[in-house]
């Protein structure tokens, strides 16, 4: 069905993950239209590449040829155009489904985890790349090195790397012969009971993998150790095959030694900073060597990496702070970045402008929140972003969170923001000459970063 469409609508197509797979299909030679509720970065690419978008929800956007309707799993059955699509008898499906159907056709390497996906898909996509495998990537965010931002798309390549979603289980759609797993924690306590119920799911998952597949884990990480494998690779800075060894951090750059059981295969260098990165950067590798890449590609491609959108990305400066654009909104995300910050720039006075993300994850993680978020100098704590698409409680603020840190840290600046322009005012009077300001979360938070940078 994917592949005879002619004609693809797109509802929701400013998603970072769905605006991959239109592009894919347009280069395929399928004709893309597609509409959401607002423009962004992502609709304005799509328009400069020449597709037509509408902003906001209508009958009337959907060409009354289409072939296809693929929508976000945001957008609910009421759609307009859902609606009027399923009365012309048109084909629906959701992106986590076309993604599944797109995995089909290839030798499909699933990346999935609680954090780290997008950068470890980016990562592995650069190498393979770098070894001649020509790889077709899907992933969400945007990849400075690939010419589509958010997709590669090879010319002729058995290979497909694709970030693997676990809300909703929608990674059980895909049918991966390679499957790594960067790491498992408590996410998405809105759809899952518990942390047993998530490595339900990623039991599922990994037992789609065929025989002849492997599973590159996370030694590290107890849920990811606790899962059962047919045919597996571990790797870890303290525990698996592939380890780790003496990481070394400065200006700009790290380095570590990857080994294999006792045999050194070599030096690795990192333009990223973070333990976190390490570990990504041992995900992609190992899955890299599993498939037969050399490691002088691994070295290269790893080299070659400067990082992906909204993953602790320098933006600009603001009243002479350098300002970092971060997408993390898990608490072991924002421990990873404010870590990272202090290595790279030690001595340098941290402020985090954090817009929590959901209320259900910062209800159910609210003293997790309340310990990382004090790992940073001076905070700003904008509202809660609520999700399109997914109804939930409104019983937890942003400004809970205040009291807590505050309760919990007397010294420490915190402060509560109603809204971004009130963030933004705030950041006004707080940052100084020298700072580094890191602007974090997945909502609508970017757009402060990117609106008061020089």
């Amino acid at each position: 069905m994917l592949y005879e469409a002619k004609k693809v609508h797109f509802v929701g197509i400013g998603g970072i993950g769905i605006s991959a797979l239109a592009k894919l299909l347009s280069r395929r030679g399928a004709e893309v239209t597609g509409s959401d509720l607002m423009t962004s970065s992502v609709t304005r690419e799509l328009e400069i590449e020449g597709k037509r978008v509408f902003i906001g929800h209508s009958a009337e956007n959907v060409p009354t040829d289409c072939d296809l309707i693929i929508y976000s799993p945001a957008v609910p059955e009421n759609n307009p155009e859902r609606v009027v699509a399923r009365e012309r008898g048109v084909s629906e499906m959701s992106y986590p489904e076309a993604l599944g159907e797109l995995s089909r056709e290839f030798r499909t390497i699933a990346v999935a985890g609680t954090n780290g996906k997008s950068t470890t898909t980016a990562m592995l996509g650069l190498i393979l790349e770098e070894a001649g495998f020509d790889p077709t990537v899907v992933v969400g965010t945007k990849v400075p090195s690939f010419k589509h931002g958010n997709t590669r798309i090879g010319k002729g390549g058995s290979w497909l790397v694709v970030e693997a979603c676990e809300y909703r289980e929608h990674f059980l759609n895909l049918h991966p012969e390679f499957v790594v797993i960067t790491n498992i924690e408590e996410d998405h306590l809105d759809y899952y009971r518990d942390l047993d119920h998530i490595r339900e799911a990623f039991q599922k998952f990994v037992d789609q993998v065929p025989e002849i597949g492997r599973v590159i884990f996370n030694a590290d990480d107890i849920t990811c150790h606790s899962l059962i494998y047919k045919n597996c690779v571990s790797f870890g800075e303290h525990n698996g095959e592939y380890r780790a060894i003496n990481r070394i951090s400065g200006l700009g750059q790290q380095t570590f030694e990857l080994w294999l059981d006792n045999n050194n295969l070599g030096n690795i260098v990192l333009q990223v900073p973070g333990n976190f990165n390490v570990m990504n950067a041992m995900a992609a590798a190992v899955t890299a060597l599993v498939i037969g890449a050399p490691f002088g590609a691994v070295q290269a491609g790893l080299e070659k990496f400067f990082g992906v959108w909204r993953r602790f990305e320098r933006v600009g400066s603001f009243r002479g702070a350098d300002v970092f654009s971060d997408y993390g909104h898990h608490p072991t995300a924002i421990r990873g970045t404010l870590e990272a910050a202090r290595e790279f720039f030690p001595g340098r006075r941290i402020i985090l402008c954090f817009q929590p993300h959901q209320h259900e994850r910062t209800k159910s993680l609210f003293n997790e929140f309340v310990e990382a978020l004090a790992g940073a100098d001076v905070l700003v704590l904008p509202e809660i972003f609520e999700v399109a698409g997914r109804t939930e409680d409104t019983d937890v603020s942003s400004r809970d969170l205040v009291e807590a840190i505050k309760e919990k840290f007397p010294v420490k600046e915190v402060f509560f923001a109603s809204d971004l322009s009130d963030a933004e005012q705030m950041l006004n009077t707080i940052v100084q000459e020298n700072d580094v300001l890191i602007v974090q979360g997945a909502g609508d938070v970017d757009e402060l970063a990117r609106g008061i940078v020089l």
